[in-house]
């Protein structure tokens, strides 16, 4: 991973430490995407003492390991700066912070990292309301990739989502293992399986490829529990998804509606996070099927979008589709990304007849680089 590129996270995160009495800041999001990396350069410049400890390198932990590194934090002096790592391994960790923090409020800077969506969550809503400022950190975008290892859209479609993986990008079947072995695995591994139950463990990783084979595609439940070797029910598939929802590996789109019980009923479009985990599961040579190119270029537009304030649907009715609808701040998109792949023109003037006040804006392979750098302005031309 580059060590000399700093992620927007770092410098948002220093500003919020930095002020008077900082709230506890929790930094959420997947594996090997740099949250460790840039708090480290955080604190090469920070002005303040710091303790760093990580979780994840515990057989076991309890709150009394919290404990010792909130007290060894101390030690330092007032001000300074307590980073702990993999914070949902600790049993109760959000119980146990909010005890400390409420008997010495203000003594010490917390930060606090986590690579589980559910567990953190959950720890905050129970905990610690009123006493934190949340930060996701999502997988790495085509313009970080593009600045910081010089990736142009190809190998962004390709290889995109995973800086650590650069180094094996010449030796496909390396690349496939340690993203499959470094990253998949430790989550499914790590962050689920020992937290999550799962009836069967195996059924539940040949979920995960099933999905990654269906980027940017809307699938119903049914037809997905018809691919698992296995006699179940569309509550399993959606709990599946869930979980892996919550550990950043893929994600589903509801479809649009004005009335909500559609929302809710309607099949789900499926994102992998980012380009690597589709090409997990096809294999490098995918760019040269033109459908599976448009797929993974769809797929990385969702995936950026997915990274914005708001809400994602899409919207079909009948033959007539709108990949992306995003509601932000009483504005409305209709997205459509023209990737190459064959399907009908007619569902931007289909979706605008029924909602007359959405923006519609055309996604291009052209302009694709400009809205990766800065997607909230992109939008804010149309």
């Amino acid at each position: 991973m580059s060590t000399q590129y700093e992620r927007p996270f770092v410098a948002q995160l220093e500003n919020r430490l930095f002020g008077e009495k900082p709230l506890i800041q929790v930094l959420v999001g997947p594996r090997q995407i740099g949250k460790t990396t840039g708090m480290r350069q955080l604190l090469g410049r920070s002005p303040f003492a710091n303790h760093f400890a990580n979780a994840d390198d515990l057989l076991s932990a309890d709150r009394n390991w919290l404990l010792e590194q909130w007290q060894k934090a101390l030690l330092f002096g007032d001000g300074t700066l307590l980073v702990i790592d993999e914070i949902q391994k600790i049993p109760n960790w959000s119980e146990t912070l909010k005890s400390l923090w409420d008997k010495s409020p203000g003594r010490l800077r917390v930060v606090v990292l986590g690579s589980s969506s559910l567990q953190i969550q959950t720890g905050l809503t129970e905990s610690l309301a009123g006493r934190f400022e949340l930060t996701r950190v999502y997988h790495w975008t085509y313009s970080e990739l593009e600045t910081a290892f010089g990736y142009d859209l190809e190998r962004f479609l390709l290889y995109g989502g995973y800086p650590g993986a650069v180094p094996f990008e010449n030796d496909f079947e390396r690349w496939y293992a340690y993203l499959k072995d470094s990253i998949v695995e430790a989550v499914i591994g790590k962050d689920i399986l020992l937290n999550r139950k799962v009836g069967s463990p195996a059924l539940f990783r040949q979920a995960f490829e099933i999905l990654c084979r269906y980027p940017a595609q809307e699938i119903s439940y049914t037809k997905l529990l018809g691919q698992l070797q296995d006699k179940g029910n569309t509550d399993l598939i959606k709990y599946y998804i869930e979980l892996y929802a919550g550990a950043f590996l893929i994600h589903t789109l509801e479809k649009y509606s004005a009335k909500g019980w559609i929302t809710r009923s309607s099949s789900p479009k499926i994102l992998p996070s980012c380009p690597a985990l589709y090409t997990m599961t096809e294999g490098s040579k995918l760019l040269n099927d033109p459908e599976k190119r448009g797929r993974v270029f769809e797929l990385a537009v969702g995936a950026q979008l997915l990274q914005l304030p708001g809400e994602l649907f899409y919207w079909r009715e009948k033959n007539t589709e709108v990949d992306y609808i995003y509601r932000y701040q009483n504005r409305l998109y209709a997205i459509e990304v023209k990737s190459g792949r064959r399907k009908s023109a007619k569902g931007i003037d289909a979706f605008l007849n029924q909602f007359p006040n959405a923006t519609p804006v055309i996604m291009t392979t052209d302009n694709f680089a400009q809205f990766s750098e800065n997607p909230q302005k992109f939008l804010a031309f149309f």
